[in-house]
Parts: structure tokens; sequence; C-alpha cells
């Protein structure tokens, strides 16, 4: 029997950060695809629509009208998820829809407090993030520590994600570029997995500065020097883009400061220009792997506020997830075994990161014109 092939064989990967496996099958990618085929994303949009709820001087669905904004705008969200004020979930009115049986056991419910805010990245509709310059993703990116900021100084705030929905395909409900912010009153199950397994590594090292992520960062800026174990997309002073050992979809990435820094707020202004050039970077390969407006979601993880309890042990990181799959029509799904056991992916980590690195860094649109 041959050597066993990580681009050949399957297997399962690790994701230390929330303690869970991902099913790799490489030798899947070359099976026949007659399935679904997706609307390639490649609209053409005016720089200002006057039927868009979120371009410049333009009146929302709810009456409220945008300010003649020149940069980055942030207003609260006319549908938000969650409210800074409700009446509280009682025992009473769980029983309306738990009945009396095993209340508190196999009934729970918590009441959840929060506020909900939308960031316009630029007042011109048909640009996206790799579109912006390194000077307007700067913005975004101060805008970001303003929000965090603020937010983290309410006492009813306990969590902020600060997040992007790029595409339809992604659920994103107006093309214009955006991104949203929820703020709550408990920390959610993703971040808090990861919040438990960085403690949990710094409880079992001697250090008692040991994180996860720097560790992880160092690992694999050490394996870039060698083709096969290279996962790093591209680099620069203070931030690291790679696809990580357990990606899930096929071109996940992860942006992740190559220092120890709790959240968005602590950066300096290099740091705020360097993550700037990391996601204009990483956003311009995405677009031209398969030279359409690539979709993703795309989020901060961070110390839940600046004020958490265990925010000294957080490392700020972004999280890229993006559906793509062979072209720019057809996606992965996550149904079926992903739903029922684990999730799968077919290109290696490794593979990705290759095609990745090998994109133009010039955005194809630039080419054209």
């Amino acid at each position: 029997m041959s050597e066993f092939s990580f681009s050949d064989h399957s297997h399962r990967r690790f994701n230390p950060l929330t303690q869970t496996w991902v099913l790799c099958s490489p030798h899947r990618a070359k099976r026949p695809w007659l399935g679904q085929v997706e609307e390639a994303a490649n609209e053409q949009r005016p720089a200002y629509d006057p039927q868009c709820y979120l371009c410049p001087g333009n009146r929302r669905a709810t009456g409220a009208q945008n300010a003649q904004y020149s940069s980055t705008y942030v207003f609260p969200n006319d549908y938000a998820a969650v409210h800074a004020a409700q009446p509280d979930c009682t025992r009473a009115a769980l029983a309306q829809v738990a009945g009396t049986q095993a209340i508190g056991e196999l009934f729970r419910v918590e009441s959840t407090l929060g506020q909900c805010k939308v960031l316009c990245f630029s007042p011109r509709h048909d640009l996206t993030l790799p579109e912006l310059s390194v000077d307007e993703i700067s913005a975004v990116v101060r805008a970001w520590q303003q929000i965090y900021t603020s937010l983290s100084e309410d006492p009813d705030i306990r969590y902020v994600q600060l997040f992007e929905n790029k595409g339809a395909m992604m659920g994103c409900s107006n093309p214009h570029p955006h991104g949203q912010v929820w703020a709550l009153s408990d920390v959610p199950s993703e971040p808090a997995k990861e919040i438990a397994s960085l403690l949990a590594y710094r409880q079992a090292h001697a250090e008692p500065d040991a994180c996860l992520l720097c560790s992880y960062v160092a690992a694999e800026l050490a394996n870039a020097h060698a083709p096969p174990t290279n996962r790093v997309v591209l680099q620069n002073d203070s931030f690291v883009v790679l696809v990580p050992f357990w990606a899930v979809w096929p071109f996940e990435t992860m942006i992740v400061a190559k220092t120890h820094v709790a959240n968005v707020s602590q950066l300096d202004t290099q740091q705020v220009r360097d993550l700037a050039a990391a996601m204009q970077a990483l956003t311009i390969r995405y677009d031209n792997l398969f030279q359409c407006s690539f979709p993703y979601s795309m989020g901060l993880h961070q110390s839940p506020t600046a004020t958490h309890p265990d925010a000294g042990c957080c490392h700020l990181h972004l999280h890229f997830y993006p559906p793509l799959l062979r072209s720019a029509t057809v996606r992965k799904f996550l149904v079926g075994f992903e739903m029922m056991a684990e999730p799968q992916r077919d290109l290696t980590a490794e593979q990705a990161a290759a095609r990745l690195r090998a994109q133009d860094p010039i955005h194809y649109k630039s080419h054209a014109t």
C-alpha cells in the first residue's frame, strides 16, 4: 500500500479554538458537479442609487433620513435583532410555551437585551471592501474602534460582534458596502467556545501569558518556509492572513494579530493601517480567484468587551467564511453528514492557501480600465 497523502486520503483535523473536528476528503474534489449553479456576482451598480436605503441623503424604509455622509456612517439598525429594553421572561411566561414539566432542566429561556447598528463603509453604492483604498478601510477600522469602545462602557452590554455579510449568497439584503454591529447582554455560543479554549490553554501552560493564538501564529509563520506546510496567504508587520489548518469552508481564512492584542480598540495607528491593508489584500485575492465579487461572511473575534474579566486571554482575529467552491457559480453546502455528524471539506487548507497566494495582488477590475 502507498504512503498516506494529505492530498489524496481522507482524514480529520482538530480545531483547538472550538474543540471540534472537520473531515477532509481531498479526493472528492475530482467528482463531477451536476448540482445547483448560482448566478455569478458581477452586477454593475451606480455610484449612487436613489432607491437604496443606505446611500447618503436617502430615506430608509422607516422614514428616517441618512446624513449626507462622505466617509463611514453609523446608525441604529431599523430592524434590530435585539432591543435595549423589554420585559423579563418569567417562569410564568415560559410556561406558556414550555408547559410546566421540567422547566429549568429541559426548557430554559434567557431574556436577551442589546443594541444593533449598521456601519456603512463608504458613500459609494458601487464599491465593495476590496475596491476601497487602504485609507478608506482604515476609516472602517477606526469606526469599529469607536463603536466597540462606546458599547463596552454600557453596563448592560457584555458582548460586541462586528461583522459583514457580503453578497446575496450570504444573505446580504442590500449591496451597498456595509457591516453590522450586534451588542448583547450575554456572550454567544461560538465566541464562548473560543474563550473557553483560550482560557484552558493558558491554564495548561506554566507561563501566565500563554496564548493559543500566539503559539499558533508562531507555528504557522515557521511552517510557511516549506511549501507542503505553508498555509500563510500574506502578511505584514502586524497581521498574518492564513487558511487555518482546520478550515471548514473551501477558502476560509483568518486574519490574526502577530502580537497579543485583546481587541480592536487596542490597535495603534500603524496596526489600524496594517489591518486595513491585510483586509484589502485578502479580499482582492478573493475577487480575483473567480473574477467576481466574492461573497463571504466576516467577523471579528476578540474580548467580548474591553472590560470583560477574560479580556486578557483573548487574541484579536477575524474570520472570513466564503461559500464558493469550484467557480463563481458553484458553492459549498453544509448539509447531510455535515449537519448530522461534523463538517467536511474537499480542498485541503494547503491547496486553498496556495491558490490564494497565486492570485494577482491587483484587483481584476483595475486591469480592465
